[in-house]
């Protein structure tokens, strides 16, 4: 296929051009690397992968810049912060913008470094892997959100995609549709590599509990986080699952999703719900091989839902936009005795929208009945309310929610 147009690129060559630094986070293999190279060829690069680059940098950080002049972009810069010292030092002294360039896969751990030395020096911008509008070739570049002029920009673009389990299965990092490359052999190198080179440095573990442990919750995609249910099958403790849920979460391997928090809301389940990014990997450490396997298996839906929040948290990102405090969802019984559950409440000037996931091509008005609970917030109004699912056009099912197909996110 080659190199495909990411949508994240203008927004870093805007940051680019506006700060004096730019720091791209992301998951391993989401093609920061490729991106930069490929935007930005006329910069000098020095990746931290590397232990010789490594060493000199924090032994002789004058003679590493002067064997690596700005403009610079440093890949793996987390793997040694103390150079951040040296760049903020480089960066106050000059009012050139766009000097510096850093990535890396362990975004928290990289943002402790840089609100300590770069505060208000650096623009921090988020990749994830392939989206579906990008592997379809469609330019439009909007986070996802059920208004009528979001719904009416977005058709104008709209492509059916076809094959969708082939998509869930296959995951979303560039490698697998830039080379033909067997999808087992991708994914069992990916795991050694991350294994390899992200997790030694952060616990203390053999490689294969901690591989355990990411099986065990690869196979809660899309479910409430219980630590203690976790530890139990893996056999450590639960303070000890904690942490390991915190790696997997700074290196982009998972999503917690918190539930939206109102006083009005006195019911609610105040647990958060964990998301795999990559469905891909998620297949592969469950041990689905294949998209029909994965279809009609009883992990079809907590997967269908695992991609469709992918989708969305990636139309935020590529857009530039932290999704964090504006994606939530809510489980609880403030409106019956029964529990009820609203699946995503995106939260926009002042507006929640409930956002419905189902596995269904017959979309129904009762799966909105959650929606109302909203109402009891008094701070806020409910916007429109929609149910992303496998039907084949916009239908809306009531006058206030709408059933869209998931080409429309």
């Amino acid at each position: 296929m080659g190199y495909i147009e990411r949508a994240i690129t203008d927004i870093i060559k805007r940051r680019a051009g506006q700060s004096k630094c730019l720091l791209l986070t992301g998951s391993r293999q989401v093609g920061k690397s490729t991106l930069i190279n490929h935007v930005f060829s006329e910069y000098n690069k020095a990746c931290f992968d590397d232990q010789l680059t490594r060493l000199q940098a924090r032994e002789e950080p004058k003679l590493f810049f002067l064997n690596n002049p700005c403009p610079l972009f440093i890949d793996e810069v987390q793997k040694e912060p103390g150079i951040l010292e040296n760049i903020k030092l480089m960066a106050d002294s000059s009012d050139l913008r766009g000097q510096f360039i850093l990535s890396g896969s362990q975004k928290l751990e990289l943002m402790k470094g840089v609100s300590e030395s770069l505060a208000g020096r650096v623009s921090v911008v988020e990749m994830a892997g392939l989206s579906m509008r990008e592997l379809n070739g469609i330019s439009f570049n909007r986070h996802f959100i059920p208004t009528s002029d979001y719904i009416l920009q977005r058709e104008r673009e709209i492509k059916s995609y076809n094959n969708i389990w082939s998509y869930i299965h296959g995951g979303s990092y560039p490698e697998l549709y830039d080379v033909e490359r067997d999808w087992i052999d991708f994914y069992s190198s990916y795991v050694a590599t991350y294994l390899e080179r992200d997790i030694n440095e952060l616990i203390d573990t053999d490689s294969l509990t901690f591989a355990k442990f990411m099986t065990s919750v690869a196979a809660r995609t899309g479910e409430l986080l219980n630590y203690a249910n976790i530890a139990g099958e893996v056999g450590i403790s639960e303070p000890t699952i904690k942490n390991w849920i915190s790696i997997l979460e700074r290196t982009g391997i998972v999503f917690i999703l918190q539930p939206y928090s109102s006083n009005a809301l006195s019911r609610a389940i105040k647990a958060p719900k964990i998301y795999f990014r990559d469905t891909g990997l998620a297949c592969y450490l469950t041990k689905w091989t294949s998209p029909g396997a994965l279809m009609n298996s009883a992990v079809a839906g907590s997967m269908f839902e695992t991609f469709v929040v992918s989708e969305i948290l990636k139309s935020y990102s590529n857009e530039g936009l932290d999704y964090h405090f504006n994606v939530f969802y809510y489980r609880g019984k403030d409106k019956t005795q029964k529990e009820n559950e609203i699946d995503l409440i995106l939260e926009q000037d002042g507006l929640l929208y409930p956002i419905e996931i189902k596995m269904t091509g017959n979309p129904k008005a009762e799966m909105g009945e959650a929606n109302p609970i909203l109402d009891k917030i008094p701070e806020k109004k409910r916007g429109m309310g929609a149910i992303l699912c496998l039907i084949d056009k916009k239908t809306y099912l009531r006058e206030n929610l709408v059933a869209l197909p998931i080409s429309y996110i």
